[in-house]
Order: C-alpha cells, then structure tokens, then sequence
C-alpha cells in the first residue's frame, strides 16, 4: 500500500468535500435527451404513513427515511407521519395532512417533499399542484443516491436502467408540449407523406427511453458474460466463494477490510458500496477462498433496482456461503433481517448456507447484545471497528467452507510442483513428504484434480 491515500479513501475524501455545502442540489441526470423533472434536494420535509406495526416501528421507518435524505446531501426541516389504513389514492396522506405538510414547508421554506412510500403520478401530480414544491417518493430519492455513489461502469449502467424503468411509468408533460405533434405543417413542410397526426411528446419520450434500456441491457448482458468467464474459472478449480450481505450501513465492507485486508470505501452513510468488491483469502489450512463484499438492502427495496442489479447479485445467489451481517447497535436488528432476508428471496439465494455476524458490538448496550444473542443464538458477535472477535469469525466461516471430497495418496514428480501447489491452495493436505522420485502426497481434493493427481501414478 501507498504512503499516499488509497484508492478507497479518495472517494471518501472527495464524498465528504462536497456534503453539506450551501446551495447544494443533487439530481438525476437528463439521459438521451429525455425530459423529466430535475430533483433538487436541499430543505426538505418528510411525509410518512403508518399503517401496520407498532409506533416505533413507524418512527424507525422515518428515521431510516432521514438517513436517507442526509446521505443524498439534503437538510431534513421537518417531518410527519400519519396513522391510517392504507395510502389515500389522490394525495397519499389525508387531505387535512397535505395542508399540515403546506404550513411546515411554508414556515420552513421548504423546496422538497419526500414521501416514504413509491407514489403514484396521479398522486404526485396533486401533492405538487397543493404543495407548490416539488415532490419525490422513497424510490426516486434511493436512485438518486444511487446515482451519486456508482462509480464503476456496470454500476452506473445499472443505476441508469433502473432510472429510466422508474421514469418510464411517471412521465408527465408540461402545458402545451403533451400535444406536440410531427405531423403536418408543424414537420417543417416534409410534404406528401410526411403530414399526419405524429407523436406526442409523452410518445416519443417514452420511445427513446426505451430505445436507451435496450441498449443498457445489452451492455449489461455483455459485462455479465465477462463476470461468467472468471466464476467458470473458479468453478474449474472449484474455489469457495463467500458473500457478505446485509442491511446498508451494517459494516460489510469494514468486515472485509478487515478479513482480508483490503481498503474499500468505508463511510457511514447508506449505500456506500455499491460496486462488489472480491478479494482471494487464504485460510489458516492453506485453503483460498474468495470473499465478496455486496450492495447493501434496505427495506422496500425498488423492485427496478433488484432487477438492475440483477447481474452483480449473481455473485451473492451462486455463493457457497452468505455472511449476513447486522448492526447489533441499530434501532432495530431483527428487521434489518427480516428486510435482507426478503431481498434475498426476491433473488433467489434464500437457499444459500448463511453465517450470521453481529457487527458493531461495541457501539451497542449489553442488553441490546443479550436480546440479540437469544434471537441470534447461532450468530458470531464481532466489531470490525476494535477488530474484537474478527479471529474468530475467520475460524467461523472456514469451518462451513465446503471441503473437498476425493482422499488421493500418490507420489507427484518433481517436475509437477504446480500440482502440489494446487493441492495445497485448493484442497486440505494431510501429509506433503519428498522422496527420491517427487513428493508423497496425501490429501482431501475435489474430483478434478484428484483426477490429474491419480493419473501420474497411472
């Protein structure tokens, strides 16, 4: 490593500069020409409802909702919450709400209303013309971030593919532009032919997002035939792979700076990775073994952004094993799982082995941990911040790393040392003995190279 900054905590420097400067504003940015609202989050008011669950429930859901808007640059001035049923289909909250929601925006000066649910365009339609500001929904402020923290080129690729499905369902037009026509005088004189009702300026819109998701699918397609190729090749030697998941903000990529020291970028904010990041382990037997660091969940996830995210998901459904951390001193744990959990349902890696870590032990109170250890009975308790208890998470996961299969006792020429190495990286060697004719090797390998091993004896 450097003596200069890495890599890692560049990014983190460069996040930080720009936070909280006056005047701030973060938005999506326009793609392929395509017109929509520019979101400006600066003072902003959140609206929320409670229709199922305790109180508290409720006030951790804004809470998370406030985190949120901070990690997209914002400045939380007010916010309310609303016990009813289910969403009011015109305006979300009740009538008597939006004016409740008008007064704080109005005594705030307020420029943005995010509401903590996915809106409808009727609904943000009639919120906006009663509130006089803008107003986005939970799904729209979590692409956003997204937007602002993707760096890698598939990341960005994917964030923008989830942008436009979003937009796609919610474009609106302004005044006279929805009726625009092509057709006729208005074409420019294109002559016989050429007149005729044309498009709409919502048609043709709609026709170049469209025209811009299939060709962010192919890009994809094309990246994830490249990430197929190195999994083949692990899947050749049959390496284990680990992927670490959990709810955003748990600590996953501090766990793996300190599993395998690597420096990824390490922030307290929500969605701070959102690239996956693979580093090769070797376990205290020899062994190697890749870990992986994922995009956090949350809850309600944007069905857009799993399915965007789809391709860099693959890595945590073909794991041999999920390490599922939580933050032990977070409002509410077990809902954290329950939420990556349901996520991980939706992608289909529900059937994977999973570890459970409870990180950040030293932030959270005694009876906090004793709670969480009889809900968690079988979970590791660690903090990746003192390192305390990192040791034996490492044993932890290298006791449920499959184990090859095929016991092999052969002697290995000298002049096939890389089949001994092999031996030693891939499998579990019992006995490694030179002889006058190469290396006596007994050892647990899986089948493909138990088969190489047993052919020099052939």
């Amino acid at each position: 490593m450097s003596d200069d900054f890495s890599l890692g905590q560049e990014d983190l420097a460069e996040r930080l500069a720009r936070r909280r400067v006056a005047s701030l504003t973060t938005e999506l940015q326009d793609v392929e020409q395509v017109e929509y609202r520019r979101v400006r989050l600066e003072r902003v008011v959140l609206a929320g409802l409670w229709t199922q669950g305790t109180s508290g429930e409720a006030d951790d859901a804004m809470a998370e909702l406030a985190d949120l808007a901070d990690t997209a640059g914002s400045e939380v001035v007010g916010a309310l919450i609303q016990r009813r049923d289910a969403p009011d289909p015109a305006t979300y909250v009740g009538s008597g709400k939006v004016d409740e929601i008008k007064a704080i925006v109005d005594a705030n000066s307020a420029d943005t209303v995010i509401a903590d649910g996915e809106l409808s365009p009727a609904q943000l339609r009639n919120l906006e013309d009663r509130l006089g500001v803008r107003v986005i929904d939970r799904t729209m402020l979590i692409l956003d971030i997204f937007a602002q923290h993707a760096k890698s080129v598939e990341g960005k690729a994917q964030v923008e593919l989830a942008q436009l499905n979003y937009l796609k369902q919610r474009l609106r037009g302004w005044g006279d532009s929805l009726s625009r026509q092509v057709g006729g005088r208005a074409a420019g004189g294109v002559g016989i032919g050429g007149r005729g009702p044309g498009e709409t300026k919502i048609e043709t819109d709609r026709r170049r997002i469209n025209t811009r998701a299939a060709i962010l699918r192919r890009r994809l397609k094309a990246m994830a035939t490249t990430r197929e190729l190195s999994r083949n090749t692990r899947r050749r030697d049959q390496v284990p792979s680990v992927a670490i998941v959990g709810y955003t903000n748990a600590g996953k990529s501090s766990l793996l700076n300190c599993l395998a020291g690597a420096d990824v970028l390490v922030e307290d904010a929500l969605f701070a990775t959102l690239d996956p990041t693979t580093r090769r382990i070797r376990s205290g037997d020899g062994r190697i073994y890749t870990l992986t660091d994922t995009v956090g969940f949350v809850r309600h996830l944007p069905t857009d952004l799993v399915e965007a995210f789809k391709s860099t998901l693959e890595e945590t459904v073909q794991a041999d094993l999920l390490v599922h951390v939580v933050d032990g001193s977070g409002a509410d744990p077990l809902g954290q799982v329950s939420a990556v959990r349901t996520v991980l349902t939706q992608i289909g890696a529900d059937q994977v082995p999973e570890l459970m870590v409870v990180n950040k032990v030293d932030a959270a109170s005694s009876d906090e941990l004793t709670a969480l250890r009889h809900a968690l009975p079988d979970a590791v308790f660690v903090s990746a911040k003192t390192g305390e208890s990192v040791d034996g998470l490492k044993a932890a996961i290298e006791a449920r790393l499959p184990r090859p299969g095929v016991r092999i006792d052969v002697v290995v020429p000298w002049a096939r040392g890389d089949l001994v190495d092999k031996a030693h990286r891939l499998g579990t060697v019992i006995e490694a003995e030179a002889t006058a004719d190469g290396t006596h090797l007994v050892a647990q390998v899986h089948e493909g190279l138990a088969a190489e091993l047993t052919a020099l004896a052939d």
